[in-house]
C-alpha cells in the first residue's frame, strides 16, 4: 500500500499509475478537487513520454496542449540561440485536468480538502500521518509530493528550508486573442543584460492565432517582503516596474501590458539538493518537495515527472523506491548542470 500526500502533477500522476497497477492508493490534497491553479509551463519530450509510459492517454494529451516549434534566445546584446526538444504549451490548469481525470478514474482513494499537518515514523517503523479528520497510523510508503513548502520536508529535513533564487517572476496573459510581430507557436526570451554581462532581467512571451497571449518576466531584485505582494495583482501596479526592465523591447512589452489585466507574482525559491538526507523508507520526498526549482527555468514539471516514473518503476518491480529517488537526484544535478554550460556558452 502507498500513501500519497500531495495532488500536484507528481503526486497525481503517480497516485493514478499506481491504483491502475492494482496498488492500493490514498491520496491527499489540501484543496478541493477542482482547485487547479497555477500560470503556464512547458513541458518537453521527455516529460511527455513520462505521461505515455505511465499510461495517459496520448489524445488527452494532444487535446489540452499546443506544440512549441521552437525555443529562441535573443540577447540585448544581439547573441541569439535556439532549439528544439518536442515542446508543448500547457496551462497549469489544463494539465491538473487531465492529470486529475487520470487519478479520479483509477480507483484511488481520494482525500480531498484533507491537510496533512505532520508525519513521523513511530516506533514499529509505520508512519503517523496526522491531518484534518486526526491522525492515522500506516505501514504504508508514504510518499510526499506536497510541494515547495512541503510540511513533511519540514519535518525530515527542518534545515532544509525554500531559499529565495534571486529573481521575482511575473506571468500574464492577455485579455483577447492578440497577433504579433514575433513568429506565432515559438517561445520568445529576450535576456535584457546589465554592464557585466549577465541578464538583469529574461522576458519570455508565446502567441498563437485566436488565442490570448502569454507572457512572463524573470527580474532581478531583492525578494518581495508581503503577501500582498504576491499571487494576482492589477497589472497596474507592475507596468512601470516591467518596462523599465525591459529598454530593448518596450514596444513589445508595452503592446503585451497594455492587453493584460492582472499578473500572477511570485519570488522565485530553490529547494537546494546540496546536504539533502539520503532517501530512505518509509517516508520519500518527490517532485517539488524534494528539490523545487525557480519556474523560469522551465524543468520543475518535467522533473516531477520523471520522479514519479521512477518511483512507479521501482514499486511496481520490487526495487527500492529509495534508491531510485538517489538516482534521480543524481541525474538532476547533471542535467542542471549542463543547462549552466549550456547558458554560459550562449551569454559568451
Amino acid at each position: 500500500m502507498v500513501t500519497i500526500i500531495g495532488g500536484g502533477i507528481a503526486g497525481t500522476v503517480l497516485g493514478g499509475a499506481l491504483a491502475r497497477s492494482g496498488t492500493p492508493v490514498t491520496v491527499y490534497e489540501r484543496r478541493s478537487r477542482n482547485a487547479m491553479g497555477g500560470a503556464f509551463l512547458f513541458i518537453d519530450e521527455r516529460g511527455h513520454s513520462v505521461l505515455h509510459d505511465l499510461g495517459v492517454a496520448d489524445d488527452a494529451v494532444q487535446n489540452a496542449s499546443a506544440p512549441v516549434h521552437a525555443l529562441e534566445y535573443v540577447g540585448s546584446d544581439g547573441r541569439r540561440a535556439a532549439m528544439s526538444r518536442g515542446h508543448r504549451f500547457w496551462l497549469r490548469s489544463s494539465l491538473m485536468k487531465v492529470l486529475s481525470e487520470f487519478l479520479d478514474t483509477s480507483g484511488a482513494d481520494l482525500r480531498y480538502e484533507q491537510s496533512v499537518t505532520d508525519v513521523a515514523v513511530d516506533g514499529s517503523g509505520g508512519c503517523l500521518i496526522r491531518h484534518g479528520d486526526g491522525s492515522t497510523s500506516s505501514d504504508d510508503i508514504v510518499i510526499a509530493a506536497d510541494g515547495i513548502d512541503s510540511v513533511v520536508r519540514a519535518r525530515l529535513e527542518p534545515d532544509r528550508p525554500p531559499v529565495y533564487a534571486g529573481d521575482i517572476v511575473l506571468y500574464g496573459m492577455t485579455t483577447s486573442p492578440i497577433a504579433l510581430d514575433s513568429d506565432p507557436d515559438i517561445l520568445h526570451f529576450f535576456a535584457e543584460q546589465d554592464a557585466t554581462g549577465a541578464a538583469a532581467s529574461t522576458f519570455g512571451h508565446i502567441w498563437r492565432p485566436g488565442h490570448p497571449a502569454h507572457w512572463f518576466i524573470r527580474i532581478a531584485s531583492d525578494p518581495l517582503d508581503g503577501p500582498d505582494d504576491l499571487g494576482m495583482r492589477p497589472i497596474g501596479e507592475w507596468v512601470d516596474t516591467v518596462v523599465r526592465a525591459t529598454p530593448s523591447i518596450n514596444e513589445l512589452v508595452g503592446t503585451l501590458l497594455g492587453q493584460t489585466d492582472d499578473v500572477h507574482v511570485s519570488n522565485a525559491r530553490n529547494v537546494p539538493l546540496e546536504d539533502a538526507a539520503q532517501p530512505t523508507l518509509p517516508i520519500l520526498l518527490i517532485g517539488d518537495a524534494d528539490h523545487a526549482i525557480t519556474p523560469a527555468a522551465g524543468v520543475g514539471a518535467r522533473d516531477a515527472l520523471e520522479d514519479a516514473a521512477a518511483v512507479y518503476q521501482a514499486l511496481t518491480t520490487g526495487s527500492s523506491p529509495a534508491e531510485a529517488m538517489a538516482q534521480r537526484r543524481s541525474t538532476i544535478v547533471e542535467d542542471r548542470q549542463r543547462a549552466l554550460r549550456g547558458r554560459a556558452s550562449v551569454s559568451r
